[in-house]
């Protein structure tokens, strides 16, 4: 139910954040296409209030605007940091100075962290432990420890009488528009390449929150960037598959060229591993949203990179690529790496001593001495033909 911009998620449970339509870009590094949002949410207890989150900084106001329009920020007893991350807890400080009777609930390392970031004194923090209780009379507030998901200081908030998940940036997109997940109809889209640029380092420890929360009795889950799941069994399945790390018959080819030599072999490998039924998604770095890109690693099974040499080593294009790819960790078990050059070659080895150490295998690296001969394009569609059967019994 919406009353001015605040939703109702259910009796006395509110959504108080606020939508960053505008904003292109996270962390210097993630694009956002359609923004994103910030969520906030506000319970009203018969003993007690709580906050859950806040928002960016700059939009202190637009919080506090919103909660005014339901009660008095004085009458706050709780604010909830579940992770310490500023487009979460940005307003902290100005939710606390206008809500001076309350405490920040945080784990051990949150206290600190809200100490250093938002110098909240240590009289004003409530440190809880794993599945710790706060009570607000009919409602009560149950915290789970999720640490690296994705900061070491994280932790989720459980409203057991209404059953919701508050998991701050698990199970979140980047999405400014829409409030419930299944009334969009690309939503897992959006939320797979999120799942990609945040979550997917941290598989491991994905799984460890997925199996703590597993009994709980979860009705909607409301995570702190994007469409609130009234459905939860959808995204709860996808994470599942994705904190596995399954994939499927799929290979990414992401590449540089400079004067064409890359393009056409690039193109050759595709064009083999689609006659062997291999779904097959081409990036060319040069003009691809890396947001993309990354998406399309979170479920495939093969990476194929090709990259010309310049001045000695491999593009820089595709020297970014290969860090994402150790920083990120993606589930891909299979890599050929394909390059040219014109006077001197150089670009094969630095990525293959860039990848080295990631549990990836290489089936197969060939660099090329100019635009691709007749006898190249073979060895191309013999390496793409091998790297097939490898995807084909991979299960």
């Amino acid at each position: 139910m919406l009353e001015r911009n605040i939703f109702k998620l259910s009796e006395n449970v509110c959504w108080v954040g606020v939508r960053d339509w505008n904003r292109r870009i996270f962390d210097a590094l993630i694009p956002l296409p359609k923004g994103t949002s910030y969520n906030a949410y506000l319970i009203i207890g018969s003993k007690g209030k709580a906050l859950i989150d806040t928002v960016n900084p700059g939009f202190e106001k637009d919080l506090e605007s919103n909660i005014r329009f339901i009660i008095s920020p004085e009458e706050i007893d709780y604010v909830i940091m579940n992770h310490a991350e500023p487009d979460h807890a940005g307003a902290i400080p100005h939710i606390m100075s206008i809500a001076p009777k309350s405490k920040l609930v945080a784990t051990a390392r949150g206290a600190k962290m809200a100490q250093i970031y938002y110098h909240v004194p240590s009289d004003r923090i409530k440190i809880v432990v794993d599945n710790e209780v706060i009570s607000l009379g009919d409602k009560s507030l149950q915290f789970i420890e999720a640490p690296m998901l994705h900061w070491p200081e994280t932790m989720f908030t459980y409203l057991k009488e209404d059953g919701i998940l508050f998991p701050c940036d698990f199970f979140g997109a980047h999405l400014a528009g829409g409030f419930y997940s299944d009334e969009i109809e690309d939503y897992i889209i959006h939320a797979q390449r999120y799942w990609g640029e945040i979550m997917m380092p941290f598989r491991s420890m994905a799984q460890r929150a997925l199996e703590k929360i597993s009994g709980l009795n979860i009705k909607i889950i409301a995570p702190s960037h994007g469409p609130i799941h009234r459905k939860p069994e959808i995204i709860l399945d996808a994470y599942k598959r994705w904190a596995v790390g399954e994939t499927r018959r799929k290979a990414v080819i992401a590449y540089v060229s400079m004067w064409g030599s890359t393009d056409m072999m690039v193109k050759q490998m595709a064009e083999v591993l689609m006659a062997e039924e291999i779904e097959v998604v081409i990036h060319n770095l040069t003009v691809s949203d890396i947001g993309d890109l990354v998406k399309d690693l979170v479920d495939s099974r093969a990476v194929v990179l090709g990259a010309p040499t310049v001045l000695g080593g491999a593009h820089p294009l595709s020297i970014y690529l290969s860090y994402l790819f150790r920083a990120l960790r993606p589930p891909t078990k299979f890599a050929v790496i394909l390059g040219s050059y014109g006077w001197g070659g150089g670009a094969i080895k630095q990525i293959q001593d860039m990848i080295k150490d990631i549990k990836i295998e290489v089936v197969s690296a060939l660099e090329i001495n100019g635009p691709p001969t007749e006898e190249d394009m073979r060895k191309i569609c013999n390496i793409g033909r091998s790297l097939a059967k490898k995807i084909k019994e991979e299960n």
